[in-house]
């Protein structure tokens, strides 16, 4: 009887169960701290290392570091129980990339982040919805097609380069290049994608200002484990805005395609083809639109759209970081930035306008080495990730799991030797 408490007073009961639980609730606190303490511990030593591959020179510099120390590979953590497995050796890249798309498909832990503005564009379709969209795609970048873009380039890099020298003249002694170079290759692709001039470069423009934010709010969510999830991140302040941005983004998207279809019915394919010959460009919106598989069906708005925006964005960060990197590189080697410089100036010499041609692009091939080995050092997309559906067997008899995620680097590969160092294609080419 003494283990029951109804000899007590009814306040007594109440006051038992409340201590009793405040204990419990004690108890349940201080286990809940432990585990996040050891989860904080263990994710902070295991994931500043994954979150080394943050687009700066601090994450760069440790990133590199990382793949001198483990050549073949590395497993990284984010958070306590998701392991990703870094493979930087093109021996046990290959095995990788050369797997179907069945047994090595896209992983969309990273990829998914981009859902919900480039939806199945290229960059995240897979499967038959891939290969037939890719075969549609084909002509867009036929070179009748390419070649008049090149006047587009001159324009918007000549708009840049004004800037620069009104701030040089200013007595600007520095400038953020980056910045500067992603505003040209905007202008450049909303002007071959739309046939739409922003004007961007010298004023503000909602479209481009979204676009710069959407790919900022992308690469924070990446480093934010918490944010992974669709249902938290789009409680906070920034999971709203990317949906604004998206939004944004979309709209004028789908207002350029319906215009364009207006356009269609009304002309004619070939009156409206005649139309774009004589102003020499057939922007890639106009490509899409006169698409069509081998049933003859046509491409719909919603897949219109997830292409364009998929061009914009992945053709405008990875131009302005691959310039980038090129500049400095040439800055850092005044001798072959000069020698650049020569060769240009050779092949432009007694020309008016002074601009360069489609037909002068093979006609640097020192210029062109120099891009290569910049490209070959800081890559503008340095890894890919993938997800394997089936025990994969390394070149040295290890396995990778089935559904671990490896992440492939871009190998700095030349004639089956890992080389390093800005000299080493050029030197050969001395």
């Amino acid at each position: 009887p003494l283990l029951s408490l109804s000899w007590l007073e009814p306040r007594a009961v109440v006051a038992a169960y409340t201590v009793a639980a405040k204990l419990l609730l004690v108890g349940v606190s201080v286990a809940s701290c432990r585990v996040l303490a050891w989860t904080y511990t263990f994710s902070y030593d295991n994931y500043q290392a994954g979150s080394s591959a943050t687009p700066t020179e601090e994450g760069v510099k440790k990133f590199i570091q990382l793949v001198t120390t483990y050549p073949q590979g590395f497993k990284l953590w984010l958070g306590p129980t998701f392991p990703l497995l870094i493979l930087c050796h093109p021996d046990t890249v290959r095995a990788i990339t050369s797997a179907s798309a069945a047994v090595a498909p896209k992983d969309m832990l990273f990829y998914g982040f981009l859902k919900p503005w480039l939806g199945d564009g290229l960059l995240l379709s897979a499967g038959d919805k891939w290969s037939h969209h890719r075969r549609m795609l084909t002509p867009a970048f036929h070179f009748n097609i390419l070649k008049p873009y090149v006047a587009i380039f001159n324009k918007s890099v000549n708009i840049m380069h004004d800037k620069w020298q009104r701030l040089a003249s200013e007595g600007s002694a520095r400038l953020d290049m980056f910045e500067h170079i992603s505003l040209m290759t905007l202008d450049s692709l909303q002007k071959c994608v739309f046939s739409f001039d922003s004007n961007c470069q010298k004023k503000p423009s909602g479209y481009i200002s979204a676009i710069l934010e959407l790919s900022a709010f992308v690469e924070k969510r990446n480093q934010q484990i918490l944010l992974h999830s669709d249902f938290l991140y789009y409680l906070t302040p920034d999971g709203r805005r990317f949906r604004r941005a998206c939004r944004l983004v979309h709209d004028f998207t789908d207002a350029v395609i319906q215009e364009r279809r207006c356009t269609l019915p009304t002309q004619g394919t070939d009156d409206f083809l005649k139309d774009k010959a004589k102003s020499k460009t057939l922007d890639f919106i106009d490509v899409l639109l006169l698409s069509k598989n081998e049933d003859g069906k046509e491409l719909s708005d919603e897949d219109i759209r997830a292409e364009a925006d998929t061009f914009m964005f992945g053709g405008h960060d990875t131009s302005a970081s691959g310039l980038s990197w090129v500049l400095y590189h040439l800055s850092r080697h005044p001798e072959y930035q000069e020698r650049c410089r020569q060769e240009v100036l050779e092949l432009l010499k007694d020309r008016e306008p002074i601009e360069i041609e489609w037909d002068d692009l093979a006609k640097l091939p020192f210029l062109t080495m120099c891009i290569k080995e910049s490209l070959r050092l800081h890559p503008p997309v340095p890894a890919i990730t993938r997800r394997c559906t089936q025990d994969m067997v390394l070149p040295d008899g290890r396995v990778i799991p089935k559904g671990l995620r490896p992440l492939p680097l871009q190998p700095r590969e030349e004639q089956g030797e890992v080389t390093s160092g800005f000299y080493s294609l050029l030197g050969r080419a001395q």
